[in-house]
């Protein structure tokens, strides 16, 4: 972090705002894709979105290691301490949808010319790709969420200090959260090429899908604190899960459009 007399500026904090800024400049600018009279309604819904994806992100990740919250020595108003990072991307994008929805449909209400919220979710995705891009490299600031040991050019040096005990002679880790950035910024960029070429809902359903792949792989390799189920990873097993539905809405989708042909 940096102090400014009695400003502290937190960089996790900082990499967060900024990536929202992109995903709503982004998502403003292919919803409107030419037609004006859609001014202002990403920012309209950003408003109950954005506050409530930081909401279940938090929520998804004080359910995920309560201990760190309330075990013994730990300190429960540390909660509200997002700064210090730990945001659940699977809570954020549920309630944040879920907030966008609610957003959506209020501005609709005064608009019904909008198009449907599958089209306005589509807007949206590769801006979320961009900020999850973005907002991982807070994980850098904070020296957290690293992987395995490794032994290589890229490998990123850990401060003896937040080794893990059972790693601690070991210097350099996989970076996790770059791979990620790297990731998630390449599915933005794919679906900008192809989105002329999907069908209504396919672009998020994608972008769901593509995102659960990388983060399945990425996941094996992290070796911080998880609950594990079957020898798996938590979020190993939500990537599984919640992969398996958006692949699924993919088919359903192509099937659809198959029909009206």
């Amino acid at each position: 972090y940096l102090e400014l007399g009695p400003l502290t500026i937190h960089f996790y904090a900082l990499c967060i705002i900024a990536g929202i800024a992109v995903a709503v400049w982004l998502g403003d600018k292919r919803f409107k894709d030419g037609d004006e009279s859609r001014e202002s309604v990403v920012a309209d819904v950003a408003m109950i979105a954005v506050p409530s994806g930081i909401l279940g992100g938090r929520l998804y990740h004080v359910a995920s290691s309560p201990g760190d919250f309330f075990g013994a020595g730990e300190n429960p108003l540390d909660i509200f301490a997002i700064w210090k990072g730990g945001l659940g991307i699977w809570g954020a994008i549920s309630l944040g949808a879920l907030g966008a929805y609610v957003g959506y449909r209020r501005v609709r209400r005064t608009r019904p010319e909008l198009p449907p919220f599958s089209t306005f979710l589509d807007a949206l995705a590769p801006g979320i790709l961009l900020a999850q891009a973005i907002g991982r490299f807070g994980n850098w600031f904070n020296v957290e969420l690293f992987g395995r040991p490794l032994d290589t050019w890229w490998a990123l040096e850990v401060p003896v200090a937040y080794r893990p005990a059972d790693v601690r002679s070991f210097e350099t880790f996989h970076p996790t959260f770059a791979y990620e950035a790297i990731w998630c910024t390449a599915i933005a960029i794919t679906l900008l090429l192809i989105t002329r070429r999907l069908k209504p809902g396919e672009t998020f359903a994608l972008y769901i899908f593509s995102y659960c792949v990388g983060r399945f792989f990425i996941e094996n390799i992290r070796i911080d604190a998880a609950n594990l189920y079957l020898g798996l990873r938590q979020n190993e097993w939500v990537s599984l899960g919640i992969g398996v539905i958006a692949l699924l809405t993919i088919l359903r989708i192509r099937r659809k459009h198959r029909a009206l042909r």
